[in-house]
C-alpha cells in the first residue's frame, strides 16, 4: 500500500464482503473505462500524470511575473474554483506569517467566494496599502460572487496602474474557447490558462485553477503534483483491492452507508487541515448528494471541536462515524517544562513533547468514540508537506469517484445547484426573468 496514505479500518467493526469487493472494483474500472454516468467529466483520473514539465514550468513562470509585481494577489474564484487552493495554502502556510517582519512571499488573498459587502469593503480598504494583481478563475465568467469581485478588483488595478499594467496583472484561467470571462481575457489580452473541458470544478485543484495562486504563493507545485501521481499509481485499476486504498475506503463509507450511518465526519488534529476538510465537504457533498440519497459530510478540527461537538459525537443520534486524518510527525518540537509549583497539575507532562499529548488525546477519543458506537476510519500521513497533500487530494478524488458509483449516483454532476439562481435572479429582476419575478415576489 501507498506509503503517503495508511488506511486503518479495525475500528469500524466491519468486513468488506467479496460482494462489495467486487463492487468497488468495478466502479474504479467504471472511472477508467470511461463507460459510467457522467464520463465527460473524468479528466481527473488520470490528470496527475498527464501534467508535463513544460505545463508546470509556463505556470511557475507565471507565478514569478505576479511575485515580482505585487505583494498581495487576489484570487478570485468560489466552490472548486477556490477550495482546493485555499487548502493546500492553509496545509502549507505559517498561521502566524503576519507577525514575521519578512515576507518574502507575497500573500495571497481570496475573492468572490461570498457575497459580503462588509468583507469586500474591507477588503478594498486592505488592498490601498498594497501592491496588487489578480488571478481570476471562472469557466463562464458569469458566476454571480466572483463575477461581481472581479469588476471591482479589475476596476482597482486599471484606476491605479492604467488599462496596458492592468493586463500585465491581471491573469485569467477560464474556458479553452468560450464564455464572458474568455471573451475578456482576449479583448483585454491578459494571460490565460486553460479549466479542461473535463474536469468539474471540485477535481480541478491539480489544473491550474489551484496550481497558480499556490506557485504564487511559494508552494512547490512540482511536489504537489508528484504525490498525486504517486497516489494515481496506487489506486490504478488493476490494483489489487486490499492494496488500494481508495477501493477500501469507499467500500467501507458505503457498507456504513447502508447499516444507517448517514453522516461522516472528518477530523484532525493538526488546525493546517481545517481547510482540506472544507474542500472534501464540496467533494463529497456535491458529488453524492442527489436523488434524496449520500452521507452528509461534515467536519471537526480536533482537539478544539472536543469541547463543543464532543458531547454530541459521543453520546448523540448514533446515525454517524468518524474519519480521522492523523499526521505521523509534526515540522518542529516543542517540549513541556517542569513548574516548581506545579499549580495546574501537569508536572507529570515535563519532558514530554507536545505532539506525544497530541497523539495520546486522538487515541483516547478514538477509543471513546468507538466505545460510544462511532465507528472510526483512521488515516494515516506521514506529514504535512506538498507531496503528501498532494497524495491525500488525489486520494479522496479517486475514492469519491468510486463511492458515487457503489451509491448509483452520477458523482459528477450537480443539477440541484441551480435551484437558487433562478430565485435569486427573478428577485434581482435580471432580464429574462419578468414572469418569474412576479411569482417569487407573490411568494414572499
Amino acid at each position: 500500500m501507498m506509503k503517503n496514505v495508511k488506511l486503518d479500518i479495525a475500528k469500524t467493526g466491519i468486513e468488506i464482503s467479496a460482494d462489495i469487493e467486487a463492487k468497488a472494483q468495478a466502479a474504479n474500472a467504471l472511472l477508467h473505462s470511461g463507460k459510467g454516468a457522467g464520463n465527460d467529466f473524468l479528466g481527473w483520473v488520470h490528470l496527475p500524470s498527464s501534467i508535463s514539465e513544460n505545463e508546470i514550468d509556463a505556470i511557475r513562470k507565471e507565478a514569478a511575473k505576479l511575485r515580482s509585481k505585487a505583494d498581495v494577489v487576489v484570487c478570485i474564484g468560489i466552490g472548486g474554483s477556490y477550495l482546493g487552493a485555499k487548502a493546500v495554502l492553509e496545509a502549507m502556510s505559517d498561521p502566524f506569517k503576519l507577525l514575521h517582519k519578512e515576507q518574502k512571499d507575497p500573500t495571497v488573498i481570496f475573492a468572490g467566494q461570498n457575497i459580503s459587502e462588509d468583507y469586500t469593503a474591507e477588503l478594498l480598504a486592505a488592498l490601498k496599502e498594497h501592491s496588487i494583481a489578480a488571478i481570476v478563475i471562472s469557466k463562464s465568467g458569469t458566476t454571480t460572487e466572483p463575477a461581481i469581485a472581479f469588476r471591482l478588483i479589475k476596476a482597482e488595478i486599471e484606476k491605479r496602474y492604467g488599462k496596458k499594467e492592468a493586463a500585465e496583472r491581471i491573469v485569467a484561467i477560464t474556458d479553452k474557447a468560450r464564455g464572458a470571462l474568455k471573451t475578456l481575457a482576449t479583448q483585454e489580452g491578459y494571460p490565460t490558462f486553460v479549466i479542461p473541458d473535463d474536469v468539474g470544478g471540485r477535481f480541478s485543484v491539480l489544473t491550474p485553477v489551484g496550481l497558480l495562486p499556490l506557485a504564487v504563493a511559494g508552494v512547490d507545485i512540482a511536489a504537489l503534483v508528484r504525490g498525486a501521481q504517486e497516489m494515481e499509481k496506487a489506486t490504478a485499476e488493476g490494483v489489487a483491492f486490499k492494496e488500494n486504498p481508495a477501493a477500501v475506503y469507499a467500500a467501507v463509507r458505503n457498507i456504513l452507508y447502508n447499516g444507517g450511518k448517514k453522516i461522516e465526519i472528518l477530523g484532525s488534529y493538526e488546525p493546517k487541515l481545517q481547510y482540506i476538510n472544507e474542500w472534501w465537504k464540496q467533494l463529497y457533498g456535491e458529488s453524492e448528494g442527489k436523488q434524496g440519497k449520500g452521507i452528509f459530510p461534515a467536519s471537526v478540527t480536533l482537539t478544539a471541536d472536543l469541547h463543543s461537538m464532543g458531547q454530541y459525537i459521543q453520546d448523540g443520534e448514533r446515525t454517524l462515524f468518524e474519519t480521522i486524518i492523523s499526521v505521523a510527525k509534526p515540522a518542529a518540537e516543542v517540549l513541556i517544562e517542569a513548574d516548581g509549583e506545579n499549580l495546574d497539575g501537569l508536572n507529570f507532562l515535563a519532558g514530554k513533547r507536545i505532539s506525544e499529548v497530541n497523539r495520546m488525546a486522538e487515541l483516547g477519543v478514538q477509543l471513546a468514540h468507538v466505545d460510544g458506537g462511532v465507528p472510526n476510519i483512521r488515516i494515516e500521513i506521514p506529514e504535512i508537506s506538498e507531496s503528501v497533500i498532494g497524495g491525500l487530494l488525489y486520494f479522496f478524488e479517486k475514492a469519491c469517484g468510486i463511492s458515487g458509483y457503489m451509491l448509483g449516483v452520477n458523482p459528477f454532476d450537480q443539477p440541484g445547484v441551480e435551484a437558487y439562481k433562478k430565485n435569486m435572479f427573478a428577485l434581482l429582476d435580471k432580464p429574462g426573468y419578468e414572469e418569474a419575478s412576479k411569482a417569487i415576489k407573490a411568494r414572499l
